[in-house]
């Protein structure tokens, strides 16, 4: 079902439904996944109808515990990143954007105990799940958070070792057959560094100033930042400086 229209996507007169019924539809669909070799019960966020779209890349233990996309230590990063830049609540991010992932269950571990990477055809069999989501939502903004995540988005060729060549950048590309804005952020995973050191942690700085002052990040969270500059207060003269 991952690829195809669901029953449940259409409506009384067979036209495909959008917003939040064909979300739920598509959920359903979600948690029917089971991919060998995969540790827990799939994950996604709440139907919510948002024109932005946050891709991430794989459920980890704790997601597939709490049943929620970004519910450990990578989320309370990325929350704070939102909240340092545009002032949103992971509460409010949570009910104004919709939250999805390259692969939707835990991969399990490694024999070394890492997580594992999915495979491509693992990838391809959560796929469709993002194409129709994307056909229910017709998204304006999407970011794509991590390596993978970016890949799936920009391509193959945008998602490997060079993050510099794409954060803090904005994108403008047909995603899906619809026309979408893509400012992509860097995991927010503690094992990285990225983040930590130049030019990393500059060209971050550069890309949720980018999200801040993005039009549908204004529209949904609409009190935030007016009379002041939408740039995050961290934003320095270094990011600014390690603009392409």
């Amino acid at each position: 079902m991952a690829g195809k229209l669901g029953e449940g996507e259409r409506g009384p007169r067979g036209g495909r439904l959008r917003g939040p019924p064909a979300l739920k539809a598509i959920q359903r669909d979600i948690r029917a996944l089971r991919l060998p070799g995969f540790a827990g019960a799939p994950v996604h966020g709440p139907p919510v109808a948002s024109r932005i779209y946050l891709l991430g890349q794989a459920p980890g233990p704790h997601e597939a515990r709490l049943g929620r996309p970004f519910a450990w230590t990578a989320g309370k990063t990325l929350f704070r990143w939102f909240a340092q830049a545009f002032g949103a609540s992971e509460a409010e991010f949570r009910a104004r954007v919709y939250m999805a992932a390259v692969v939707r269950a835990f991969p399990g571990k490694t024999a070394s105990g890492g997580d594992r990477v999915p495979s491509r055809q693992e990838i391809l069999a959560s796929r469709g799940f993002i194409e129709r989501e994307v056909a229910a939502l017709g998204p304006r903004l999407v970011i794509p958070v991590g390596k993978l995540a970016i890949g799936e988005v920009l391509g193959p060729g945008q998602g490997g070792p060079a993050l510099a060549e794409v954060v803090g950048r904005r994108f403008r590309i047909r995603f899906h057959g619809v026309a979408v804005d893509v400012i992509a952020l860097p995991h927010p995973s503690g094992a990285s560094t990225w983040t930590k050191t130049d030019p990393g942690k500059a060209l971050t700085e550069r890309a949720l100033g980018l999200l801040a002052r993005h039009p549908e990040i204004r529209r949904a969270f609409p009190r935030r930042g007016r009379g002041r500059s939408q740039r995050p207060a961290a934003l320095s003269r270094r990011a600014r400086m390690a603009a392409p």
